[in-house]
């Protein structure tokens, strides 16, 4: 029987391995589409941060109007843009704290320090109230109208 002859190679010696140029240019260039990646995420969790105090801040209001309805008393919602803290009261009592700084790492800043609703539900002192969450680059707006109805988008 004819075998075939072996292949021999015809050619230099085999590269097993990559060059240190290679290796550093290939993670410099993962390290920078990281970093880019990193900087979207950190604006998109910025974003996601204030949309959640919003709406929680919203919560707050929703409850304080609630309360005033079902306690016949007037409920007081005072706004500490220090410790960015919503605090809900009721006749010299506290019915809830909401820490919006502490829990979603927000500031706040506000056209009005507090807000009352009446035995009703109405605002009184509200005269569009504005809020306004901040982190990063991201900021969102609460708006309060003198009828107690909240928006924000």
């Amino acid at each position: 029987m004819d075998e075939a002859p072996l292949m021999q190679r015809t050619s230099g010696p085999t590269r097993c391995a990559y060059t240190l140029v290679e290796l550093v240019l290939v993670l410099t260039i993962v390290a920078l589409l990281a970093l880019a990646g990193l900087r979207g995420l950190h604006q998109h969790l910025d974003r996601i941060a204030v949309r959640t105090a919003i709406a929680s801040a919203a919560d707050a209001l929703a409850r304080a109007r609630d309360e005033a309805l079902a306690r016949h008393a007037v409920v007081g919602v005072r706004v500490d843009t220090g410790a960015a803290t919503l605090t809900l009261r009721a006749r010299g009592e506290s019915l809830a704290s909401y820490p919006l700084g502490r829990t979603y790492g927000v500031t706040l800043s506000t056209s009005r320090d507090s807000i009352a609703f009446d035995v009703r539900g109405l605002g009184y002192g509200a005269a569009n109230l504005t809020l306004v969450a901040r982190r990063g680059a991201a900021a969102d707006t609460l708006v309060v109208s003198r009828l107690g109805r909240v928006r924000y988008d």
